[in-house]
C-alpha cells in the first residue's frame, strides 16, 4: 500500500531534521501522527490549535514507509532518533515493534518526546520499555490548572494522567526526564510552581527541566516567563530543576545556518506561513518551525498573523 492509498492525502514526509535540539543534540525526528492530532490541546503550542483531540490509539502512519524513510537518513549521524513531531505519539498503536525496528537497523538512541497524557494505560507504558530517554511533560500542579493549560481530552483526568506519570517511574528502567512547562499569566507564578514540584517530588524523574514561551503560541494569553523568574523556580524543586528554555547555540551547526538561509531567502520574496515554508523548501513543518524561531529571535524577519516576512531595516 502506498502513503497516498494509506491516508488519502499526497504523500508526506515522516521523517525530519537531524534538527539542533537543546537537550538532544543532533535529533533525527519521526512524525507519526497527522498534523495537530493530539489529546490535547495546549495553550502554549507553537504549532497552533489542535485540529483532531482524540486519544484513540491507532497505526495513523504505515510503519514499513516510516521504517523505510528513517533507513534513508541515518547516514546522517543523528545522537537520538527521536519520536515525536507534529501531534501526540504515543497515539500510535504500534510503539513497541516501531522501536524495536529501529533498534535492528542502528545503534543510536531512542527518545519519546510525550504529554504524558495517556501513560495509565498498562499496554501504552509496555510498549515504550524499548526505548532509551522517555520525557513526558507536566505542565500543571492541580486539575484547574491542568483544564486551563492542557484543555485536555474528556477522557483524561488531572489524576488519572499524573498517576500515569507516577507507574511509567515505577517500570520504566530508562533516563526519564520530567518537561515543565510554565506559561505566564497561568502557571508562572510561585504558588502554583510549588504545586507542580510536590507533583515532581511523587514521580521521582531523573531530571526535571522548565521550558516556557518562546516560539509563537495557540493563544496569545499564553505569555513568556524570564530567564531570571525561571532560574528562581527551579530552586523550587528538589533537586533543583534545570532551565531549558535558553536556545543560545543551539542552531550553530553549518547545515542549519545554509537551510536557514533559504528560509530568508523565501521569506524577502513575500510572506509565507509556516506550511508555505515548508511546502516551498520541501522540508518538515518541524523543521519550518525552529528555522523561523531562530530568525525571529535575531529579529530578521517578523510575524503578521500567520504570516513571517522579512523586517524592513
Amino acid at each position: 500500500m502506498t502513503r497516498l492509498e494509506f491516508s488519502g492525502e499526497a504523500p508526506r514526509s515522516y521523517i525530519f531534521g537531524p534538527v539542533p535540539s537543546r537537550r538532544l543534540g543532533r535529533s533525527l525526528g519521526i512524525d507519526l501522527v497527522p498534523f495537530k492530532t493530539c489529546s490535547y490541546d495546549c495553550i502554549y503550542c507553537q504549532l497552533g490549535r489542535t485540529t483532531n483531540k482524540t486519544v484513540a490509539r491507532r497505526e495513523w502512519v504505515p510503519l514499513e514507509a516510516v521504517l523505510a524513510e528513517l533507513k534513508e537518513k541515518l547516514d546522517t549521524k543523528p545522537d537520538y532518533i527521536t519520536l515525536g513531531g507534529s501531534g501526540e505519539p504515543t497515539l500510535y498503536s504500534r510503539l513497541d515493534e516501531l522501536i524495536a525496528a529501529i533498534h535492528a537497523v542502528t545503534a543510536v538512541p531512542v527518545a519519546v518526546l510525550t504529554n504524558g497524557s495517556l501513560l495509565w494505560q498498562e499496554e501504552l507504558r509496555a510498549q515504550l520499555m524499548g526505548a532509551q530517554l522517555i520525557i513526558p511533560s507536566l505542565d500543571a500542579g492541580d486539575a484547574a490548572g491542568f483544564e486551563a493549560v492542557n484543555r485536555p481530552h474528556p477522557d483524561i483526568s488531572f489524576e488519572r494522567m499524573a498517576e500515569g506519570l507516577k507507574l511509567l517511574r515505577t517500570e520504566f528502567k530508562g533516563e526519564y526526564w520530567l518537561e515543565v512547562f510554565v506559561a505566564g499569566g497561568y502557571t508562572g507564578i510561585a504558588a502554583q510552581v510549588r504545586k507542580i514540584a510536590r507533583q515532581a517530588a511523587e514521580i521521582k524523574p531523573d531530571r526535571v527541566q522548565l521550558n516556557t514561551v518562546t516560539r509563537p503560541p495557540a493563544e496569545a494569553c499564553a505569555h513568556a516567563v524570564s530567564f531570571d523568574k525561571l532560574t528562581e523556580f527551579a530552586r523550587l524543586f528538589n533537586p533543583a530543576a534545570e532551565v531549558i528554555a535558553d536556545f543560545r547555540g543551539v542552531h550553530s551547526a553549518p547545515e542549519f545556518k545554509a537551510a536557514r538561509e533559504n528560509v530568508l531567502q523565501m521569506l524577502q520574496r513575500r510572506p509565507c506561513t509556516i506550511a508555505d515554508i515548508a511546502g516551498g523548501l520541501g522540508i518538515h513543518r518541524n523543521e519550518a518551525v525552529k528555522h523561523v524561531e531562530k530568525l525571529l529571535a535575531d529579529k530578521v524577519i517578523e510575524r503578521l498573523d500567520l504570516f513571517y516576512r522579512k523586517r524592513e531595516r
